[in-house]
């Protein structure tokens, strides 16, 4: 946590690991995905308006097809094509974001799509 216009703030790493309520990105019709991508927008603009968010990246991923996962066993590594577990193989994008607290985060983080969102803080070692 770091201080920042007189509250603190964390970070937190939102992952958008599932299409939740969704159909999959490539069922929907361009009309569709125009819609879903409106959500973004939306969430983008509260987080611009809300006092102590703000959004430091934020990107939509490949497919699971494209991934690449390295792991190291051993002093041995091993490079694989593909995600690294099921779990994560839906993942469809990212944001960092600092916000007060998780609560506002959470507050804002209704007017994405309904997916399946995994929310981590940020661990500042410093």
């Amino acid at each position: 946590m770091r201080a920042g216009r007189g509250w603190a703030v964390v970070k937190y790493l939102v992952l958008l690991v599932g299409d939740g309520e969704l159909k999959p990105w490539p069922d929907h019709t361009p009309q569709e995905q125009a819609e879903v991508m409106t959500r973004f927008e939306a969430f983008s603009a509260a987080c611009r308006a809300r006092d102590g968010v703000e959004i430091l990246a934020g990107e939509a991923l490949a497919g699971p097809e494209h991934a690449t996962t390295l792991r190291t066993r051993g002093g041995t590594t091993t490079l694989t094509e593909g995600p690294y577990a099921e779990a994560i193989e839906a993942m469809g994008g990212f944001y960092l974001v600092e916000a007060p607290d998780l609560d506002v985060l959470l507050e804002l983080l209704r007017v994405l799509p309904p997916y399946d969102i995994q929310l981590s803080p940020v661990v500042d070692p410093y």
